[in-house]
């Protein structure tokens, strides 16, 4: 992929972000604003949700976003001696232009880059070493998978062409009611058939081979969903994307994003669990029927409730994740969707590495390797393995060399033992382990997606991570239920779930 077109792209769009936007909440009010909005969950979906709903439903309205445990959700960082590491979502793509438009607008730098090189381990030895010469690595590949790499980036770049469309239809103010509709205005029926079959099967449909396949791809979907490429074909490629060069992460951390969006939001921080939601009616003044959102909580200061007009739920409605209950609601609404969140356990060591763990006889001063991904095998318990950069790199900062003590992020789908951490290390001093429900299960096909739209005006933000999870795609999600909420209520379904939107939009510009 040529790095200038991504740049020239993003700038068009970036462009057309901050110069061309339909702004809704400057149009013409169909009925007069609501005057509460819930926000259940503080994580970048969440928090997201409520500098949207803020946009578009403007000053007057009060929200409260909900969360009991830090602002951040799946992101967070740990603290280790002097420094900050990185434990949750790491890197953001290039062409991720929310994120870009969040720090600009919040004025968070990007973190300093630390040059890095790869490796891949099957469990016994380094198969692949990067080299720090491109023109090397570049006849490493061609010599034993052929024009694959070429070809796989050639394969990513067209379905990133067609995902780009999303900011296009959010900037003009268009809508969507569930996941399938969203994804078949990016790409039509290919983006849906690649959300419905394997990784796997697209890649091999496309002529990939399967060693290709076995030593390359299946790397990369294991340290970024910790599963096997038998993920859905959508996910699938957005993992492939996120392997790309230029990837970038917010300076401090990027649980910043997160804090910024809600005070820029001016949302009031409810530190609460919310335990269930009921509907309720009650009559006007005027003699019609007005109705509302009863949310139910439990903070410090005990249980208590509060009216909404507009509810958002940014946290996973799934077993294991939450136990909101839901009252009143006509059809029922489910507390639990089908499906299950995929455990990866991070654990991160500040410890000297063991060079015969990864099988190298070459000595730790002279391993420059950073990151270690592996293959889909039994013999391996890890999913991969990399030395940490601190979230803020100090002047004059370099990468400690492996013979000395570091941290390292192991990526595993069990928490480690003690055992293994002793094959892993020659010694260490401290741990720090964190297991996430991090992201859903991808098996496909997964015929029961959540729906955006829960009731009239209550919607789900988790829904579109069924279809690929990342931060740029929970900041889509909360884009598209923040136009949701203003489209219902203003009247406006002209802009929710039309047809042939590229087209138009084209042939408007």
């Amino acid at each position: 992929m040529n790095p200038h077109t991504l740049s020239l792209r993003a700038l068009l769009f970036l462009g057309l972000w901050h110069t061309g936007r339909w702004s809704l909440a400057s149009a013409p009010e169909l009925r007069e604003q609501p005057r509460n909005i819930a926000v259940v969950g503080a994580g970048i979906g969440g928090t997201a949700a409520a500098y949207y709903l803020r946009q578009e439903f403007g000053a007057g309205v009060k929200i409260d976003v909900f969360e009991p445990g830090d602002v951040g959700g799946r992101l967070a960082t740990h603290k280790f001696g002097d420094f900050e590491y990185e434990t949750g979502g790491a890197v953001i793509h290039p062409l991720n232009l929310h994120m870009k438009h969040f720090i600009e607008r919040l004025g968070i730098p990007q973190r300093k880059d630390v040059p890095s090189k790869m490796a891949i381990f099957d469990g016994k030895e380094l198969t692949f070493e990067e080299s720090d010469w491109f023109i090397v690595n570049f006849f490493r590949m061609l010599w034993r998978f052929g024009f694959n790499l070429l070809r796989m980036r050639m394969w990513v770049e067209g379905f990133l062409d067609k995902f780009m469309r999303t900011y296009q239809y959010q900037q003009f103010g268009y809508s969507f009611s569930n996941v399938e509709r969203l994804l078949h205005a990016m790409g039509g029926d290919t983006f849906l058939t690649l959300v419905n079959q394997t990784l796997e099967e697209a890649m091999l449909a496309e002529g990939f081979s399967q060693v290709f396949l076995n030593d390359i791809v299946a790397p990369i979907t294991r340290v970024n969903y910790g599963q096997s490429v038998r993920i859905n074909g959508f996910v699938g490629v957005v993992s492939i994307a996120g392997a790309e060069s230029g990837l970038w992460a917010v300076d401090g951390g990027n649980k910043r994003v997160c804090s910024g969006l809600l005070y820029h939001s001016k949302s009031e921080l409810i530190p609460a669990k919310v335990t269930s939601i009921s509907y309720k009616t009650r009559p006007s003044k005027t003699g019609t029927t007005n109705s509302f959102y009863e949310v139910n909580y439990v903070g410090d200061s005990g249980s208590a409730h509060s009216l909404y007009d507009i509810v958002v739920i940014a946290t996973a409605l799934h077993q294991g994740k939450s136990d909101i209950t839901f009252s009143g609601f006509s059809p029922p609404i489910r507390s639990h969707f089908p499906g299950r969140y995929h455990q990866t356990v991070t654990t991160l060591v500040h410890g000297k590495l063991n060079m015969s763990y990864l099988g190298c006889a070459q000595p730790a001063s002279k391993f420059t390797v950073s990151d270690v991904l592996t293959t889909d095998c039994k013999d391996s318990f890890i999913n991969s393995l990399s030395s940490l950069d601190p979230v803020h790199i100090p002047p004059g900062y370099k990468r400690p060399p492996a013979s000395e003590k570091t941290v390292w992020k192991v990526f595993s789908p069990k928490p480690l033992t003690q055992e293994q951490l002793g094959e892993m290390f020659l010694s260490w001093d401290s741990v720090s382990e964190t297991p996430w429900l991090a992201y859903p299960s991808y098996r496909p096909p997964h015929r029961n997606t959540p729906p955006f739209i829960l009731h009239n005006r209550m919607y789900y933000l988790n829904a579109l991570e069924w279809a690929a999870s990342a931060m740029e795609m929970s900041a889509i999600s909360a884009r598209n239920a923040a136009l949701l909420a203003h489209h219902h209520w203003h009247g406006l379904a002209s802009k929710i779930d039309q047809e042939d939107l590229h087209t138009r939009l084209r042939g408007e510009l």
